[in-house]
């Protein structure tokens, strides 16, 4: 795990206006806090005081410390907007619109570390987006390297166009993590299943026992789901496209650059062609301004993947408990204490990816109920993607990084998985008696009679094949001996080992992201 990535560094100041008792006087340089207004910035917005750390994920242990955060967070976001705009530049020079070294300059002037967050975020506000006071940051910081470059900073260019593309570049860098955690996770869930394809385990339905089942299969199932959230992500990545509209999705601001005499559709073309390759995100066929397609459909495979996840932490919360016992989060120096209970060690993996499965869902569907924007350009349904967005991406983003940890450390205990099988006196095999009665005493007569008997048998808390022993209709029907052996929940899973076997012989693909590029 890599060490927890902060947007900037924190400023810090002592608030003398707070009423404090006595004994809270003193005053530790890491508990005090830096307001907005103590913050001094440069008119321009270009980097002078670090802004204060606003959002340190304290509320939010599943991501604190995980790549993804880093990959998402404030800094992250504005790099990748820089990044639009030099490649935007890159793109209109290719296309002979922008001279070539004004573009060079844009690209050597465009680093997150020579503006001012904080500025920027405060601006913001009088703009509704970050991008018009990146704009003039970024105009800022060219005119003082390169001032012939100023006037092709932002060219034919609008606010969406920066942003949205810039959201899709921070999308594909954290779904390169996440999708690489997942195969991660996949490959520690394959190592489990193979080992245990066959060790007996209760299987349970409506939180009851039903009948035998794997650990083996059960930690198939929870690789296919791994596996095919892995594929969704990068299918998604494949198509996260660049934006390219101008104020109102028809591009005129580009092409008045391009002269005159300029064929409108072969200029879009070539530019949007420029662009996709400059950024490595795909070519659109239209401006999608209004049309939120791209984040919808990132925001639903973020769900499935946070909710696949979930399953697992789900399961593992369930055979964790002290009363099963049937595994074991892995250990770590203090992992897990009670801050009131010495003898506890709480499944925190397991509760981290549970709380980050529970929320995603939510968050994407503000993202898909944002389909329904109006105009060419949205008031307010566009600026509500932004901070769910970012939710969706680390929340799965590390679950998806805390999962592998739990697949590669989970202690499996086969023991207590057959003792458990052992709590019912051999019912939950009945299913089988029942089959192998039926057409010897009719089916409805079969059930009637292991209902009947396993009844009695919960009631006297008697194994079960003690109670058949005793029932004269089984009398010259079924031996003792035969009714011990059909109730052996060993010899009642079914095609588990089979399907075990089948799963983990797919072949998965050379490249386990090939769209998610390298940049």
């Amino acid at each position: 795990m890599t060490a927890t990535h902060h947007d900037s560094t924190n400023t810090t100041h002592h608030d003398s206006t707070n009423t404090t008792h006595p004994e809270d006087t003193v005053t530790r340089p890491e508990d005090t806090v830096t307001r907005p207004e103590d913050t001094a910035t440069h008119p321009e917005g270009t980097a002078t005081h670090p802004a204060p750390d606003l959002d340190s994920g304290l509320l939010s242990p599943v991501r604190a410390g995980t790549p993804v955060e880093a990959a998402v967070g404030d800094t992250a976001w504005l790099q990748a907007m820089l990044d639009a705009e030099a490649a935007l530049a890159r793109a209109q020079a290719h296309c002979g619109t922008v001279p070539a070294p004004a573009a060079a300059a844009i690209t050597a002037a465009a680093r997150a570390e020579r503006l001012d967050l904080r500025h920027l975020a405060l601006a913001a506000r009088e703009t509704a987006n970050p991008v018009v006071g990146l704009v003039k940051a970024l105009t800022a910081v060219v005119a003082a390297d390169a001032p012939d470059a100023v006037e092709y900073v932002h060219r034919g260019s609008t606010s969406q166009d920066v942003f949205d593309t810039g959201a899709m570049l921070v999308a594909r860098r954290a779904l390169r993590l996440i999708v690489a955690d997942l195969h991660h996770t996949a490959d520690a869930l394959a190592a489990l299943a193979a080992e245990h394809r066959d060790t007996v385990m209760a299987g349970r339905t409506l939180a009851l026992h039903a009948v035998p089942t794997t650990f083996g299969l059960k930690a198939a199932g929870w690789r296919q789901l791994v596996l095919e959230a892995a594929e969704r992500l990068e299918q998604v990545a494949g198509r996260l496209p660049v934006s390219l509209g101008g104020a109102a999705g028809t591009l005129a601001g580009y092409l008045t650059h391009a002269g005159q005499d300029a064929d409108a559709a072969e200029v879009v073309d070539d530019l949007t062609a420029a662009y996709a390759a400059q950024t490595g995100l795909a070519a659109p066929v239209l401006p999608w301004h209004a049309l939120r397609t791209p984040i919808a459909d990132l925001g639903a495979a973020l769900a499935h993947t946070a909710g696949a996840l979930g399953k697992i932490a789900a399961d593992v919360l369930v055979l964790a408990r002290t009363e099963v016992g049937e595994v074991t989060e892995p250990q770590a120096a203090g992992r897990g204490a009670s801050s009131a209970m010495p003898h506890k060690r709480n499944p925190v993996l397991a509760t981290l990816i549970r709380s980050a499965a529970l929320q995603v869902p939510a968050l994407a569907a503000v993202l898909t109920q944002c389909l329904v924007t109006e105009d060419e350009r949205s008031a307010g349904v566009w600026h509500s993607e932004w901070q769910p967005l970012r939710e969706c991406l680390r929340l799965t983003g590390g679950a998806a990084h805390t999962a592998v940890e739990l697949a590669r450390g989970l202690t499996v205990h086969p023991d207590r998985m057959r003792a458990n099988l052992e709590a019912t006196g051999g019912r939950i095999a009945s299913e089988r008696v029942s089959a192998v009665l039926t057409p010897r005493l009719g089916p409805a007569a079969a059930r009637e009679l292991l209902t009947q008997a396993s009844l009695r048998a919960a009631e006297t808390s008697r194994p079960l094949a003690d109670v058949l022993a005793e029932l004269p209709q089984l009398q010259g029907v079924l031996a003792p001996l035969e009714s011990a052996a059909l109730l052996d929940p060993a010899g009642y899973t079914g095609a588990a080992g089979a399907l075990v076997d089948r799963a983990l012989t797919g072949v998965r693909a050379a490249s386990p992201h090939p769209h998610l590029g390298a940049t």
